[in-house]
């Protein structure tokens, strides 16, 4: 069955608390495909509250330490204290703005695990990275550095940079290469046990493109931000999913 992880980035106030409501009653009164939200920080455990146990909840981030003198951070404990069970790490845009190595996202997800977090970590090339011929030797290298130690618990979501929020999306053979490429990386790394590990497309995920992209080879979900912010975007997604 396919996962559909929303990422609502800096949206949502407690009034969007609703949306959680709606999507777990959808879930709990149909046979849908596997959703999780991540909210922001400050709405995590009221999310937990709304969502009844119907919806994983989930945090964006976390540090890699578990406690300790780091203004502005988030643990992983903090977030399995708060009622999370799983976190994503590596997102482009935290690699970005917050110029996060690999070897940082590989720290967060090793305590992510160690909080007992699943994690999906993410992988992608830029616009001038595909461009220039890299894509794949680029998301090679993230997948070698930013991985933990074990698949259990793992997921990876593959996001092309230029695709996200941009409305622009990769030709369904771009996307099936891309993820035979990190299949492929995760075998190698993990043996048997990567064959078992999800693969998740994300960048521009949206209703109108949701069933050609998760109809592709190895896409085993998506992880969808700005469709993902209302129940109905979110669950016309999920539906597509079958």
């Amino acid at each position: 069955m396919a996962l559909i992880v929303g990422n609502w980035k800096m949206h949502g106030l407690k009034a969007s608390l609703a949306e959680v409501a709606a999507v777990a009653r959808a879930v709990a009164t149909a046979e849908l495909a596997d959703v999780w939200i991540a909210p922001p920080f400050t709405l995590v455990a009221a999310a937990v509250d709304a969502a009844g146990g119907a919806v994983p909840i989930g945090g964006q981030d976390c540090h890699h330490a578990a406690k300790g003198a780091h203004t502005g951070c988030v643990s992983a404990e903090q977030l399995a204290d708060a009622g999370a069970r799983f976190v994503i790490v590596g997102h482009s845009e935290r690699r970005a703005d917050q110029r996060e190595s690999d070897a940082d996202v590989r720290a967060k997800a090793e305590a992510a695990r160690a909080a007992g977090l699943q994690v999906i970590v993410c992988v992608g090339e830029t616009e001038a990275e595909r461009d220039a011929g890299q894509a794949q030797a680029v998301v090679a290298g993230q997948l070698a550095g930013s991985l933990p130690d074990a698949a259990d618990g793992l997921i990876v979501a593959y996001e092309p940079v230029w695709a996200i929020g941009t409305g622009r999306t990769p030709t369904p053979e771009d996307v099936a290469a891309m993820h035979a490429h990190v299949r492929a990386a995760l075998v190698d790394r993990f043996g048997a046990a990567g064959a078992g590990v999800a693969i998740l497309y994300g960048g521009s995920v949206k209703p109108d493109n949701a069933a050609l992209l998760l109809g592709v080879p190895e896409v085993g979900g998506a992880l969808v931000g700005g469709a993902s912010l209302t129940a109905a975007s979110l669950l016309a997604i999920v539906k597509a999913a079958g």
